[in-house]
């Protein structure tokens, strides 16, 4: 029986403690909201709870706040402190063991983390290199057989890797289409770009390097190759909008061959050329579900002033659900100057097809 009773006792203690550790949330109605504090922001204050899952209360709403929950708060100054919080007047007080009591103004309130979201933003600050990468792959493909023979083929992929101080892109885009009852090959090019972003002085300026690489057959182009460094401005940056751009210098590699079948005869040709770089990159979410994506880049050759080429690419996107969805891309590569004999100027691609997206 004594057994029985001390088991029930702590039992008893056991539930006071937990309840002991509970945060309060008492509202100017005279209302309790019971539970955890888990964030919080200058609007409003998150609290977890047992009977309603987590509830968002206005700070305005708010009387006060008791409790012993370790909270992590962002002050204006970009310290982060940590301790128990209360209310007084228009101020969030943060008892300290190292500092005491520090008052932040509601107004001015950036972020309240609980322990568990803190480590996790800790551990966003300095993420191993397979972290963070999202990725996405779109494919089409048409065949016939019979009165025509042709065969399309479009293949795309791109993928990101973004932190707090650095950003990862890379993209490739192809097209192959053949008709091989009356002209053979009609469209054989491989486009694919690469790079790196890394935030400079604070996060409205980055530096970058960029690869920009073109293969296109019928242009007797075996391979462009465009190397630049520079520097770029996040002009606009919200959660569904952004704007970067950039500027810089360039080193271009580009190497010709006779195109196939050609019968004008042309010696191969590699020309080295010193280049500026100009670059717009625009995104914009219009709902949960579509997207568009655009960059223009456009290299002026610095060693013949009037050549240039310019790189156009462009997306339309709109999943279907979590990890499928269907892609409209259009890519225009120009080149003012082809030195292969009755090459043009400017490619198009145009594709469509279905798309496959990885990461979160």
């Amino acid at each position: 029986m004594r057994i029985f009773l001390l088991s029930i006792c702590c039992c008893i203690l056991g539930l006071a403690a937990t309840a002991a550790k509970a945060d309060t949330v008492t509202l100017k109605t005279g209302d309790h909201i019971s539970g955890t504090i888990t964030s919080a922001d200058k609007s409003t204050v998150t609290v977890k709870t047992d009977f309603a899952g987590s509830i968002k209360v206005n700070w305005s709403a708010v009387q006060e706040i008791t409790g012993d929950s370790t909270l992590f708060v962002l002050t204006p100054a970009d310290e982060t402190v940590s301790g128990p919080i209360t209310i007084e007047g228009t101020d969030l007080v943060v008892h300290t063991k190292a500092n005491g009591d520090v008052h932040v103004p509601l107004a001015k309130l950036s972020v309240v983390r609980s322990p568990d979201a803190q480590a996790a933003y800790e551990k966003s600050l300095h993420p191993s290199l397979l972290q963070n990468w999202k990725a996405q792959a779109n494919a089409g493909f048409a065949m016939a057989r019979g009165n025509s023979q042709t065969t399309n083929f479009n293949f795309g992929f791109n993928t990101t890797r973004k932190t707090l101080n650095d950003q990862i892109l890379a993209k490739a885009a192809s097209v192959y289409s053949s008709n091989d009852g009356t002209f053979g090959v009609t469209a054989n090019e491989v486009l694919g770009e690469a790079r790196y972003n890394k935030n400079a002085y604070d996060d409205a300026l980055f530096w970058f390097v960029d690869g920009s690489f073109t293969h296109n057959a019928l242009q007797g182009l075996d391979l462009q190759s465009i190397y630049t460094g520079g520097l770029g401005w996040h002009a606009i940056h919200s959660s569904a909008t952004t704007l970067d751009v950039l500027t810089g210098l360039n080193y271009t590699r580009q190497s010709y061959s006779a195109v196939q079948g050609s019968t004008t005869p042309t010696p191969s040709v590699n020309r080295n050329l010193l280049g500026a770089t100009a670059t717009e990159d625009f995104k914009h979410q219009f709902t949960s579900t579509i997207a568009f994506s655009e960059d223009f880049n456009i290299y002026p050759d610095l060693s013949n002033v009037g050549q240039y080429t310019f790189a156009f690419d462009s997306a339309f996107d709109m999943k279907i659900n979590g990890w499928l969805g269907w892609q409209v891309s259009f890519n225009d590569r120009y080149v003012s100057n082809p030195p292969i004999a009755g090459t043009k100027s400017n490619d198009v691609l145009f594709s469509t097809g279905i798309t496959a997206s990885f990461g979160k």
